[in-house]
Order: structure tokens, then sequence, then C-alpha cells
């Protein structure tokens, strides 16, 4: 075990990506994996408990409007995977009552679900968890997922046409469809004062209709008049990310986000995307505002060296083909991780979201071997140190912008 990393100067920020039974496909098929509880309550709420135990700062809950595939935008046939999955924020919801201070991110897709919806459904998250709810905002460029919906067309994508000029625009349209969505998200949560409910049985005034508000948003994709019907969250403003891997994206994270979710492969990369969405971030005018950059990365992890290396190698052989991965790949110990991710921590990233490749292995690995580790190096927290999301990350509870001063 390595520990020629120094402790930095703030502690880092982590958190754990859940889907299915892990992100290995052949994942399911390993001890321990319990593929049999994966559309159980239970399932969820020992997962998060976990990564409750090991403090960290919150899980986020993949979801998707199509089955999960081995093909880049369309369906596959295969029947050795796992196939089918459970509602995202529903998931968080049933998981809320069950925690006390980890934060509950699933993710939303906003090309085919409206805003109004989504708005409501997060802030519900947020008052049954007291505080803790966020969402990642995803989009869908899949031809199969908009024909669920009816309501538009969306052309035949391969990967090798990602780089051309009408995909580029279609992507670009998307991704400035899903700002709006968060821009209109973001108002209903402000449509209601921090005071609009007055529940004054002897006056019976519940309510303070002054201080309910119309947002009136008209833009390309969406006209939404307000308010909403949920009262404001009790953070004011869950957290919104989104994972980004190009420009298109990163300006989605830079104009709407709380936090990026990033995929470098090395030092270098990860200063490099530093720099674009900090860049991007002045461009849409929120240069002074505070926005959290994680790294992600699938971990495999041992005590042993080379037990993961090995591990990994059996698993491709069960899938039938090396698993490969947006996002870089860690097959190690906790002490070697713990090595990468302070060097990566000094490129500038605040935090790290790990996609566990064997929920069932990799999650404990990661709350009870990474994280003692981590501690020893004074680069993690060894108490939850704040009852909200917003409070674990560092981040205030913003005004409410449509209050009077």
């Amino acid at each position: 075990m390595s520990s020629s990393a120094s402790a930095p100067h703030h502690p880092l920020h982590l958190a754990v990506a859940l889907d299915g039974a892990g992100w290995h496909p052949a994942a399911w098929r390993e001890p321990g994996a319990r593929p049999g509880d994966l559309l159980t309550a239970g399932y969820w709420a020992d997962l998060v408990a976990e990564a409750e135990r090991g403090l960290l700062d919150f899980v986020t809950i993949e979801d998707a409007l199509g089955l999960q595939s081995s093909r880049f935008a369309e369906p596959d046939d295969r029947t050795d995977q796992v196939r089918g999955r459970l509602d995202a924020v529903l998931i968080a919801a049933r998981v809320a009552p069950l925690t006390r201070h980890i934060g509950l991110v699933p993710t939303v897709v906003a090309t085919h679900t409206e805003p109004f919806h989504i708005s409501k459904a997060i802030a519900t998250l947020d008052h049954v968890s007291q505080g803790r709810a966020g969402l990642r905002v995803q989009v869908s460029v899949k031809q199969h997922e908009a024909a669920h919906f009816g309501r538009r067309t969306i052309p035949p994508l391969a990967l090798e046409d990602l780089g051309t000029p009408a995909v580029q625009h279609l992507v670009a349209d998307l991704f400035e469809e899903a700002g709006d969505h968060v821009e209109v998200v973001r108002r209903l949560w402000d449509s209601w004062e921090d005071d609009a409910e007055i529940r004054d049985v002897a006056t019976g005034r519940f309510i303070d209709r002054d201080k309910l508000h119309y947002i009136d948003f008209e833009g390309r994709h969406f006209s939404v008049k307000g308010p909403s019907i949920t009262p404001r969250p009790p953070q004011g403003q869950p957290l919104v990310s989104a994972l980004a891997h190009q420009t298109i994206p990163y300006q989605l994270v830079a104009r709407a986000a709380d936090i990026g979710y990033v995929t470098p492969h090395d030092t270098d990369q990860a200063r490099a995307i530093l720099a674009e969405i900090r860049a991007e971030q002045a461009v849409a005018g929120r240069a002074d505002q505070p926005l959290h950059v994680f790294g992600d990365l699938v971990v495999f992890l041992d005590d042993e060296p080379g037990a993961a290396a090995d591990r990994r190698d059996r698993l491709d052989g069960l899938a039938g083909t090396p698993y490969t991965s947006d996002a870089k790949i860690f097959a190690g110990t906790p002490g070697h991780l713990a090595d990468l991710l302070l060097e990566w921590q000094g490129a500038g990233l605040t935090g790290f979201r790990l996609r566990p490749a064997v929920l069932g292995h990799d999650l404990e690995a990661i709350s009870r071997g990474l994280v003692p580790e981590l501690q020893r190096r004074g680069a993690f927290r060894t108490a939850y140190e704040a009852d909200t999301l917003r409070g674990l990350l560092g981040l205030a509870r913003p005004a409410n912008r449509y209050a009077a001063v």
C-alpha cells in the first residue's frame, strides 16, 4: 500500500453510482450479487445503508427510458445480462426514511419528461428526506426511447455518427432543452416562498397566496406558468448534477448544475476538462458560483495486489468480451486507489463518483476499505458534519428568487 500522496487541504467528497448488480455486465453472476432481489426495496435499502455506513456524500441511482443494452443507441437481444429496472426517483423516496445523512440523487431523463413533474417529484423527495435530495439530469438521443412517447422523432444513431454536423446539431438542441428543463425545475422550486404556509388554525389561514408565484417561463421547448403544487423544498434548491464527456454537455454543467461528473483517464486530462468547464462557467455568468466537478471511475477493489485485476479478467470471461467504459477502469487495492484520487484532486477535482463493478463486493470495499484508507490520510470525513446534502457539499441554501427583498 502506497502513501506517497500527501493529505489535501480540503477533504474530498465521495459518491457511489448504483446500477443493478454493478457496472460490469457479468456482475449479477457473482456470489453475493443477489440477482433475485434486484427489483425489491430491501436490496436498494441495503446498498444505500452500506454507502451511508461509509459516510459517503451521496448515492446516484441509474435510470433510463429504455432497457439496458450493450449497443450505443439501440436495443440488443441479449438474455445473459441484467435487463429491467425500478424507477430511480421512487427507489430514492422508499430509501429516504431508512437513512439519516446520505444524499439521494436519482437519475431523471429531461428529454421526454415534463419539468413540472420532475420538479414536484424531487421537491417531494427533499421533503421526505429532510433535505437530502438531488437529481442527475440525463438526455436521451435514442430513437426507440422517443417511440415510447410518440411526441417527436429522433433518427437512428450509430457511434460513428456522433461527429457529423447533423448529429452535433441534434445533440446541441437536446442539451439546450435540458438546460431549459432544469431552469423551469429550479424556478418551480422557488415558486413558493419559505413562509408561504401559515397553518394557523385559530385564524383559519393555511396559506399566504401572495407568497406563491407564477414563474411564467416561455422558451423554445417549454411554456410553464406555475406555481408548483409542492411547497419549497427544505434545501431551497435540491442539488442538480449531470454527467458530461465533451463540450456541449460541459456547457450544460456550467450553465445549470451544482455538480458535474467527468471522465478523465489521467491527471492532465482532468486539468484540461476542468479548465474547459470553468471557462464555460464564466461564459454562462456563473464564475462566482460554486460548482463541484467529480471524477467518475469504475472500480474493482481488493486488498491483495493483483486480485482485482484477476477478478476483472474472470468477469470478462463470463461476459464473453472485455469490459469497456466511458470512465477510467481501476482495478487494484484501496491504497492505490487513494493515491489516484488524491493525485486527481490535486488537479482540481473536488470529489469522485465511484461506479462499483460488482455491488455485492466493491461497494463494501469502498465503504470499509477505501474510506478508512482516506481517513488515515486526513482526506475524508470521520463523521457526517451536516444534515442536508447541500451542507455536506459546503453549499449555502440559496435565497428564493421571487421573495420580496
